[in-house]
Order: C-alpha cells, then sequence, then structure tokens
C-alpha cells in the first residue's frame, strides 16, 4: 500500500460533507484481568466543524464493572501537528507515544511497534472508492505498551503489556459490525495475534451479509482471512455478550468463541454523521479460542484468557446492555 497508514483523514474532511475518524489502543496485562482501552475520535456532521472525544475504559474482571470516561472539548482541541497522528487539546498520540486525559481518567503510554501495519480491505481501491464507506487498518498490530494510567482514585503499572492500535474512518459506520483482536495465546509471543473486523453493510435498501477482513498471524507468519469472495463461507452468531464464528482464508479456516461476562462490558452510543446512532459494546478483556485448520497441518487450538477484544456494534436498543451517558456527535 502506497498510502501512509498513520494520515489524518479527518484533516481532510470537505467542509459540506459529514464524516468520523477513529484511533483506538487496545492492551491487556499478561499477569492479570486488566486491559485499557483508549480511543481519539473525530466526529463530523454535514456542514459542521469537526470534533474531538477522548474515551477511556480500564477493564478488571475482579471488578463489579469497568471504570469508563468520555470527554469531547471544543472544536478547536482537534489538529495533527508535525509528527503526530491526532491531538485533542492536551491529549496526543504519535509514534512511541500516547498521553492524555478525560474527566476522571489519564494515560502516560510509551510503545513499541514489531510488525507492518495490517491493511484490513484487501485491494488498494477499496481505500478510495465511495465503498466500503467505512476504511480500516491498523497500524501496530503487535504493539508492546508501558507506562502509568490513572482510573479515578486507581493508578495502574504498563510493563510490556501487550496490545495494538487501529485506525478507521469514513462517511459512515457499517449497519452492523464485530471487531475482536486477541494477544496472549497460551504463553505464545507477541507474534501470535488475530485482528479482524466483519461487517455488514448497508446498500441502497439491502444489507450484505457478514464479510470479514482480517488476519491470523501465527508466529510471526500472517494469514489473511475474509475477503467478499469468501462471504458465503462466513459464519457468525453474534450476541451482545459474544460470539462463535468462522472465518475462512486462503488455505486456511479458524473456528472460535469470543466473549466474557455482560458485567464486563461497557456500552456506548455511537453516532453516524448523517445523525443516526448505534449502539457498542466492548469488552476488552475477553477470552477466546480459535481452531485453526490449514491443509496437510495438524489442527491448532489457540486460546487467550483476558486478553481479548471484542466489540458489537448495533442498531437495536434492547440487548440489556448499561449504556454509558455520554453523547455522541
Amino acid at each position: 500500500m502506497a498510502e501512509d497508514p498513520t494520515r489524518s483523514r479527518s484533516l481532510e474532511f470537505a467542509s459540506g460533507s459529514g464524516g468520523y475518524e477513529s484511533w483506538y489502543i487496545k492492551a491487556c496485562s499478561p499477569d492479570e484481568p486488566l486491559g485499557v482501552w483508549i480511543r481519539y475520535t473525530t466526529h463530523k456532521r454535514p456542514g459542521e466543524q469537526a470534533r474531538g472525544s477522548l474515551w477511556f475504559v480500564l477493564f478488571d474482571t475482579r471488578t463489579e464493572e469497568p471504570f469508563a470516561q468520555k470527554v469531547s472539548p471544543p472544536a478547536e482541541a482537534l489538529g495533527a501537528d508535525e509528527g503526530e497522528w491526532v491531538h485533542i487539546g492536551d491529549s496526543v498520540l504519535r509514534q512511541g507515544r500516547a498521553a492524555g486525559s478525560a474527566l476522571e481518567a489519564s494515560w502516560d503510554l510509551s510503545f513499541e511497534g514489531s510488525g507492518e501495519p495490517l491493511w484490513h480491505l484487501p485491494r488498494g481501491w477499496m481505500y478510495r472508492a465511495p465503498l466500503p464507506k467505512t476504511k480500516l487498518l491498523t497500524p501496530e498490530p503487535e504493539a508492546l505498551f508501558s507506562g502509568t494510567v490513572r482510573a479515578g482514585g486507581r493508578e495502574v503499572a504498563l510493563d510490556g503489556w501487550p496490545g495494538m492500535i487501529g485506525h478507521n474512518w469514513g462517511a459512515q459506520h457499517a449497519e452492523r459490525w464485530i471487531w475482536m483482536h486477541a494477544t496472549g495465546f497460551d504463553g505464545r509471543g507477541n507474534d501470535t495475534w488475530l485482528d479482524a473486523a466483519i461487517g455488514r453493510i448497508k446498500v441502497g435498501p439491502l444489507t450484505t451479509p457478514w464479510i470479514a477482513n482480517g488476519t491470523l498471524c501465527i508466529d510471526g507468519v500472517r494469514h489473511r482471512l475474509g475477503g467478499p469472495e469468501k462471504a458465503r463461507a462466513t459464519q457468525v452468531d453474534e450476541k451482545p455478550d459474544g460470539a462463535d464464528f468462522t472465518l475462512p482464508g486462503k488455505s486456511i479456516t479458524v473456528r472460535g468463541r469470543v466473549g466474557s461476562d455482560r458485567k464486563d462490558f461497557v456500552g456506548w452510543v455511537y453516532a453516524d454523521p448523517d445523525g443516526s446512532e448505534h449502539n457498542t459494546v466492548n469488552c476488552s478483556v475477553s477470552d477466546m479460542t480459535l481452531t485453526v485448520e490449514r491443509p496437510g497441518e495438524p489442527r491448532l487450538t489457540l486460546q487467550a484468557i483476558d486478553g481479548a477484544a471484542y466489540e458489537l456494534g448495533m442498531r437495536e436498543t434492547d440487548h440489556g446492555m448499561p449504556i454509558q451517558p455520554f453523547p455522541d456527535g
């Protein structure tokens, strides 16, 4: 891909159009059921100025619920100076560093990436075409994070936590989507991970079947999963607290299960530029089990305990998950 995976697209939105952009961090402790999820976002309604928001969650399965915060400063706080991916006020994300605050949460993290960016869409022209309306890639699919996060009165030290940094943008969210990322499979190194986005897209009055785009990396070897041509073989049985799935690829099939207790999820409102909304639930300390089948090789089972992210974006509101009291858009 010739495009810069760290370029801020929100600064390029046409004045009369709408759009959104998101940078997101997920990191999990290798020793405890602890994880952080941090998001820097831009939202722009047609004809209005783009505005940034900062989102933070500390997940701990030993507590009654995750600690979640969000803040949306005035529009003039949004930008990207030389060397930055994005800043929202004093909160900044750039290569090697993420720092910021949201109400009673703050973070000061350094990170090192050990792999090439993951371009989820299989063809370059898809990043330039009107469809899909959501473009996504992972600039750092296998990063290690160190530093400190503060959540309310709690301080947590990160020392080489495995995780990732993702990036998506577009004119509209998918009609329905699932995002999954997992590391820490059975004590394997940070070069074994899964990163996949699965979506159903609205095309006129119709909604497509599930289409997956992602990669399973095993001991440093990447295996692409999904793509439009694999839609018929892609199977998803999703619920707010987890999903069973089959993701086919070239000479590989991955079957799996991801999920956690309902108390460990955070629910948010995600606004679309056109004024519609999704309810989105996320648990970034989920469990994941994968069964990997490849021709000529023995079946491989991989398990990550408290090391997986599962996110479901949906239109329905009767899912029973509490939604955070923060507006969006």
